[in-house]
């Protein structure tokens, strides 16, 4: 599922038999690709977040203050949610979960019921400025967000009460994603840092070494063993993302560079027995590529 962020359009590509996408730019052609399917707006302005609600629904949130569940095959909204006083940042939920979570311009998250009123069901007031980081517990009992105020924060999703703050200087927290099976929540910073939060004791377990560009995301693998953090960039300078090894050693791994600009959002892309493990990269240079994760695009 592609989603354009240009006036909130939603787009869906299938294809019976895709084409592999070389980070190269050049493309092998393995069968028949349909034309993309693209649907009726969904937001009234841009589309700020998307994830993955159900196999059948995805979740997105938009400038328009609005946060919308939609089927990608179909392109019908199902749910919107309002309740945000300003732009919506940043949309999560589990994975075949009835509860979907957003963050704000207006300081806060919220949490809403896929089957249940159109308001909130649970806020999670205490930011001082945009959230910017949100993350679900690999239980489902609690959320972690983050700010640009400087702290990371976590709440119990059933009370609203936040259960800790934590803040570091100039930790402007631009995203978060929970390892799975895993304490640990990841979190990318304004401050070119990676950090790896203990989320027990909201302590940072471990910090890798500094980039030399603001780090925009992060993902972390399934099996819990990597992740992956982007780097701002311009005029072919930075823009590229890395590899991080989550076990002990803690290395960086290897790096993906091809993107000319800003890299905006990294993702491990599920993987089969016939599928090398793969990542998928997105770009203010208009581009989305895919990597092979092992060679890094080489080979």
């Amino acid at each position: 599922v592609l989603v354009s962020r240009a006036m909130g359009k939603l787009q869906s590509k299938i294809s019976s038999h895709t084409a592999k996408y070389r980070a190269d730019g050049s493309v092998e052609e393995t069968g028949p690709v349909r034309a993309v399917r693209q649907h009726s707006p969904v937001h009234t302005d841009a589309v700020t977040s998307v994830a993955a609600l159900k196999p059948e629904l995805c979740v997105s949130g938009g400038r328009d203050k609005s946060v919308a569940v939609c089927s990608w095959r179909s392109g019908a909204v199902l749910r919107r949610f309002i309740g945000h006083e300003r732009e919506v940042t940043k949309v999560t939920s589990a994975l075949d979960s009835d509860r979907v979570f957003s963050a704000s311009r207006d300081k806060t998250a919220m949490m809403w019921e896929l089957h249940g009123t159109s308001g909130p069901s649970q806020h999670f007031p205490g930011h001082d400025l945009v959230v910017t980081g949100l993350a679900m517990s690999p239980d489902g009992s609690q959320l972690c967000t983050g700010s640009r105020d400087n702290t990371v924060r976590k709440w119990d999703i059933e009370t609203g009460e936040c259960l800790g703050r934590a803040a570091i200087s100039r930790n402007l927290v631009t995203h978060l994603c929970w390892v799975p099976g895993e304490p640990y929540v990841i979190q990318t910073s304004e401050d070119k840092t990676i950090r790896i939060w203990d989320s027990r004791g909201l302590q940072v377990a471990h910090t890798f070494p500094t980039k030399r560009h603001i780090q925009t995301c992060c993902d972390a693998s399934r099996d819990g063993q990597y992740c992956l953090s982007s780097s701002s960039g311009s005029a072919g300078e930075g823009g590229e993302v890395t590899l991080w090894d989550l076990r002990q050693t803690r290395n960086r791994v290897c790096e993906y560079k091809g993107h000319f600009q800003t890299t905006t959002s990294c993702v491990f892309l599920p993987c089969g027995p016939a599928l090398a493990p793969s990542i998928a990269t997105a770009s203010c240079d208009s581009t989305v590529k895919v990597w092979d994760r092992d060679t890094a695009g080489r080979g």
